[in-house]
């Protein structure tokens, strides 16, 4: 491991990004639509392609804002706040919105070609306000202004946030797949599912807002 970065602070991250990532934002709903809709196939191929389109949120926020972070905690805390404000009104609006989950199952169409599958992944990916969001607001947070090249550890937090991302994405995917009668007897249990992730991007938003570097 790089020795800028301690065991602990990485092992925090990981935590933290477990919890958001396990949460069904767009992303997962987008690859739980393809899942029911088309296969495993054209599943797995979204989750690389979106996958791919996070980290390069990832080195636009790194490169973006790592060097102004580094040197202002003013920005930093501005970062976190509106960060985890954000995240509570998506919970917010997840939680309201949980009956329209059921809506992935009048999505399905015609298998695309698995370069187009790829390429949906990816501006799904690149453009989640859910991930945009916690990139900007938490990144910084686990950085270790005293260790330097804070721009670098943040790259190397998103490889971590996106190798999660990858597994955790995937493990939907398939299990999509796999329940796709189990689903479609009753819509509703996607419901279920929107509702209990609205109240854990809530929780999740609060977290960020009161913890966090406090130099």
């Amino acid at each position: 491991m790089d020795p800028m970065m301690s065991t602990d602070r990485l092992l925090a991250f990981a935590a933290l990004s477990l919890l958001l990532i396990v949460i069904p934002g767009p992303s997962v709903l987008f690859v739980i639509g393809r899942a029911l809709a088309q296969g495993r196939r054209a599943a797995l191929t979204t989750v690389v392609g979106n996958t791919l389109g996070a980290y390069v949120l990832v080195v636009a926020v790194a490169v973006g804002i790592g060097s102004v972070v580094e040197r202002s905690v003013l920005v930093y805390t501005a970062l976190k706040l509106a960060g985890a404000a954000y995240l509570v009104y998506l919970g917010v609006k997840a939680w309201r919105d949980r009956g329209s989950l059921r809506a992935v199952f009048t999505g399905a169409g015609p298998a695309h070609s698995t370069l187009r599958t790829f390429w949906e992944g990816f501006a799904v990916g690149v453009t989640n306000p859910k991930t945009i969001v916690f990139f900007a607001a938490v990144l910084p947070q686990f950085a270790d202004r005293d260790a330097g090249h804070v721009t670098l550890q943040m790259l190397l937090l998103g490889l971590v946030f996106n190798a999660i991302a990858l597994a955790s994405d995937s493990v939907w995917g398939l299990a999509a797949s796999t329940a796709r009668d189990w689903f479609a007897r009753s819509p509703h249990r996607l419901s279920l599912i929107g509702g209990l992730g609205g109240l854990t991007m809530i929780g999740l938003g609060v977290t960020v807002a009161v913890t966090g570097r406090k130099d």
